[in-house]
C-alpha cells in the first residue's frame, strides 16, 4: 500500500471510487476470515463422527455449513431461531449429507459446545486489513464496521482478532434492523461523522454490502476476494483491500 496522499492529509482519501472522508466495513469474510475459522473448528469437533472423510469431503462439509445453509442464518435474522439454533441446524445439515445424524439432547449439546469453544480461537484478520488500518490511522480517516450480527458478539470477535482499534460498530440489535435496511449503513455514517456520499462501504456480499450501501447513498464497493463473475454488475469492486488505495 502507498503512503497517504496530500488529499488524505487534508481530510479526504483518494480512492479509485473518488475522494472519501470515511470508510465502513463489513466484518465477516471482509475483515476477518470467518470461513477459515468455521471450517477449521468444524473439522476439529466432527472428525470423530466422520473418521474416514478425505480432504475433498471436508471441503464439501465446510461448504455446506458456510454457504449452502445460510437460509438458517436468515431465519435467525428474522427472529425465528436463536444464533446457536441456526448453528446447530447447519451442523446437522452438513453431517447429514455424509449420513451422520446428530441426535437431539446431550450429543447435540456436546457438539455445539465444542464448536463454540474452539471457533473463536481461529478467527484472524486477512493479511490486507492491518496495513490498511495503519494507513487510515496515519491519514486521520475515520472508520468503523456495520455487521449483520449483534453488537456484543461482533465486538468480542473484533477484539479477539486484534482489531480493537475499530471502535465504531453497528450491529443488528443497534437499531433492530439488518442490512440491507438503509438505517444500518446510515447509522455507521453518523458514528463516523461523515456524509453518506463521501463514505466508502466495503464488504464481501455483493447484494447486502455493495448494492445495499449504494442504495442508502454511500459509495458501495464489493470486496470480491474469490473472483466471482457476475454479469451485469456495474458497481465498484476490488479483489483486495490493497486496491482501495491504488
Amino acid at each position: 500500500m502507498t503512503a497517504p496522499s496530500e488529499a488524505a492529509r487534508a481530510g479526504g482519501l483518494k480512492t479509485p471510487f473518488g475522494l472519501v472522508r470515511g470508510i465502513l466495513f463489513d466484518i465477516d469474510d471482509t475483515l476477518v476470515d470467518l470461513e477459515y475459522s468455521m471450517t477449521t473448528a468444524l473439522r476439529e469437533v466432527s472428525e470423530h463422527l466422520l473418521p474416514s472423510l478425505d480432504q475433498t469431503g471436508w471441503e464439501r462439509f465446510g461448504r455446506i455449513f458456510t454457504h449452502e445453509t445460510t437460509h438458517y442464518y436468515d431465519r435467525y435474522l428474522a427472529g425465528e431461531l436463536t444464533f446457536n439454533e441456526q448453528r446447530l441446524l447447519r451442523g446437522r445439515a452438513a453431517l447429514g449429507h455424509f449420513g451422520v445424524e446428530l441426535a437431539d439432547g446431550e450429543e447435540s449439546r456436546r457438539w455445539l459446545a465444542a464448536y463454540m469453544e474452539k471457533q473463536p480461537a481461529y478467527v484472524k484478520p486477512f493479511p490486507d486489513v492491518l496495513p490498511l488500518l495503519d494507513l487510515l490511522d496515519t491519514a486521520g480517516i475515520p472508520y468503523g464496521a456495520v455487521s449483520n450480527n449483534v453488537h456484543d458478539y461482533q465486538r468480542a470477535k473484533l477484539d479477539g482478532a486484534g482489531l480493537d482499534r475499530i471502535t465504531h460498530l453497528v450491529g443488528t440489535d443497534t437499531l433492530g434492523v439488518a442490512k440491507p435496511d438503509p438505517a444500518m449503513y446510515l447509522e455507521g455514517v453518523r458514528l463516523l461523522g461523515t456524509a453518506p456520499g463521501e463514505t466508502l462501504y466495503v464488504g464481501d456480499n455483493r447484494l447486502l454490502d455493495a448494492e445495499g450501501s449504494t442504495a442508502a447513498g454511500l459509495v458501495g464497493v464489493w470486496l470480491n476476494r474469490v473472483g466471482e463473475v457476475v454479469e451485469g454488475f456495474e458497481g465498484g469492486m476490488v479483489a483486495s483491500l490493497e486496491e482501495l488505495l491504488q
